[in-house]
């Protein structure tokens, strides 16, 4: 839901062009910002109620070139800028301008928000030795299963002795 409704906008803009009152009081009467009625207003006199309609809209980089070089060819500014060309936030032209000033034109085309559709897979392991022993034949596997048994064992025997070794040690006296 908008935060002001289109008959509000439209109900302070005409009071603020029938005169006696300015922006600063109206705005303050009403609970709105001043910037947003002064936005209004430069929106109704270039678009008219349409301009002050919600609106959702996606700009191409053409679009966003064309929007910046006549900014800077008439030294428009955001605002004036934003209401002659019907777009509701002026700031996104500021966006806009440092995007063309760090990346060119390329810059300015719209991106795709979130994450990726598809991941990019990676290529898959070329099996070594290790990872295919399907291709070693059965004296090789049984000698390394030998190997493996006798290393297990000896680390068991290892253990032990230190075990026996922490035991056994006589405990030294504190002075």
């Amino acid at each position: 839901m908008a935060k002001y409704s289109e008959q509000l906008k439209l109900e302070l803009v005409k009071q603020y062009l029938a005169g006696g009152v300015g922006t600063r009081r109206l705005a303050d009467r009403h609970g709105v910002s001043r910037a947003d009625l002064q936005r209004w207003v430069a929106t109704y006199e270039h678009h008219g109620r349409d301009g002050l309609r919600k609106k959702y809209h996606h700009y191409d980089a053409q679009f966003r070139m064309s929007v910046l070089t006549r900014m800077w060819k008439k030294e428009l500014s955001y605002r004036q800028v934003a209401a002659v060309f019907d777009i509701r936030s002026p700031s996104c032209i500021a966006k806009w301008e440092r995007q063309y000033h760090d990346g060119g034109i390329d810059a300015l085309a719209p991106r795709r928000r979130g994450r990726r559709k598809t991941m990019t897979q990676p290529a898959p392991d070329k099996p070594t030795e290790e990872r295919a022993p399907d291709e070693r034949t059965r004296e090789q596997l049984l000698k390394e299963n030998e190997y493996l048994r006798a290393e297990v064992a000896y680390l068991k025997k290892l253990d032990a002795l230190l075990q026996g070794n922490k035991q056994g040690a006589p405990k030294k006296k504190r002075k």
